[in-house]
């Protein structure tokens, strides 16, 4: 066994022996009609798909269903005035900064590890309350905006005024990545007590592995992402129904499932095949006019809808399944790595990004990168990415960014439409 093996098992066991004491998440209970309210996603603008921003296209116009065109319900909060702020759509309350050394300010000093951030929760008297744990992924994703946008890699600490986040700044304190201590700009990932229920990808000097991995929310490029459980991490905590984030699930038994803990509706079959992001507007436009299984007021999900949908505790590696319900028929795909695997889902929301053409979906299958000359699951099933809108996934060979994350142009399209009756 050469140095680097040695080093990575080390790093595994060391690992281990940190989550041992690790208190485990807290039980959740059986959801009720309602108990899972969505927050929009706060985008109220249109964008073509060479990144420009355009007037709301008209019904049968090729982009029309954006995201902006179905807000849903918009995000309110309320500042308690306690270091608190209660999210008056969920419902849930929440620790208002990530400042834990309150130096009055929001930097790598702030960050903790997965299993300190499960253990400091019991300590946290914030408010006066003695009940806060740290929130899962879906509890954690309700907070994202998408009138954010994704700072560019030599943007600095003398720029941050100027920055939008993917997170309302002005109610919760918010930190970029410290710069001056070696993080990237970017570097702003939020923890969740959600661990992934496989191992991802890592490179340890030139020898590739896997680690335990935690699902974090990215509120500086706005992104959902699997993270080694020992990196550091932003943390704020959470209080309220241990029903949010929990699905309720119906077959309708037509080609529909009602999930009763949210309201919506959707189709059980997907797409069946690949579509850009403009295709698939067109595709939803399609199956309404042929008034899809009884129904002609499908939508595309927007991206808090979608992500709704992920089952965590199920992964292509552990379960070989799509990590979603097996209510629902998902189409198979061969990845990168040649492995039978699962597809990525488009959203109707555009991500504002490096690349402004971009548009955010949810990867129900291995998150793919390019780990030297490997590709592995470097982000884990239930990631939320963004890539082109439309365009030639080949011209990227080697994956983009520092994990060379695999680009993923042609997606599938799960419909979504309001349950209630009367309702569109």
């Amino acid at each position: 066994m050469n140095l680097f093996k040695l080093l990575f098992v080390a790093s595994a066991a060391l690992l281990a022996v940190g989550c041992a004491t690790t208190p485990a998440p807290v039980a959740r209970t059986a959801p009720s009609p309602g108990s899972y309210p969505l927050v929009g996603t706060g985008q109220l603008t249109f964008w073509d798909t060479d990144g420009n921003q355009t007037p709301a296209p008209a019904k049968g116009d090729a982009l029309y269903g954006q995201d902006a065109q179905f807000p849903g319900t918009a995000p309110s909060y309320q500042n308690n005035g306690d270091g608190t702020v209660t999210d008056k759509v969920t419902g849930l309350m929440w620790t208002q900064t990530t400042d834990l050394n309150k130096d009055g300010l929001i930097n790598k000093s702030d960050k903790l590890t997965y299993a300190q951030a499960m253990r400091s929760a019991a300590k946290v008297t914030t408010g006066g309350y003695d009940d806060w744990r740290l929130p899962t992924i879906k509890e954690l994703y309700s907070l994202i905006r998408f009138d954010g946008q994704e700072p560019r890699p030599e943007d600095t600490a003398d720029s941050v005024s100027s920055m939008s986040p993917f997170l309302d700044r002005s109610v919760f304190g918010f930190g970029y990545g410290e710069v001056a201590a070696g993080e990237r700009i970017i570097d702003s990932n939020y923890a969740s007590s959600t661990l992934y229920a496989a191992k991802t990808t890592i490179m340890m000097g030139s020898v590739v592995g896997e680690t335990e991995t935690m699902f974090g929310v990215n509120f500086a490029d706005g992104r959902i992402k699997g993270y080694p459980v020992h990196h550091g991490f932003y943390v704020i905590y959470v209080r309220g129904s241990l029903a949010y984030g929990v699905n309720d699930f119906r077959d309708n038994g037509d080609g529909t499932i009602t999930d009763n803990a949210t309201g919506w509706m959707w189709s059980q079959a997907d797409s069946g095949e690949g579509l850009d992001w403009a295709a698939a507007l067109q595709w939803v436009q399609k199956k309404n006019a042929a008034n899809y299984l009884g129904h002609s007021d499908w939508r595309l999900p927007n991206i808090k809808e979608l992500q709704s949908l992920v089952d965590y505790s199920r992964s292509p590696a552990t379960t070989s399944s799509a990590a979603i319900d097996k209510l629902f028929l998902s189409t198979g795909i061969t990845n990168e790595a040649d492995q039978p695997d699962w597809g990525c889902y488009w959203s109707s929301t555009t991500h504002r990004g490096i690349q402004g053409e971009k548009a955010a979906y949810m990867v129900f299958g291995r998150a793919m990168g390019l780990k030297g000359t490997v590709w592995g699951d470097v982000h884990g099933a239930g990631a939320q990415r963004s890539d082109p809108k439309v365009g030639d996934a080949t011209q990227f060979v080697n994956g983009r960014g520092p994990q060379g994350d695999a680009i993923r142009i042609q997606n599938f399209v799960r419909l979504v439409r309001n349950s209630q009756e009367g309702k569109s």
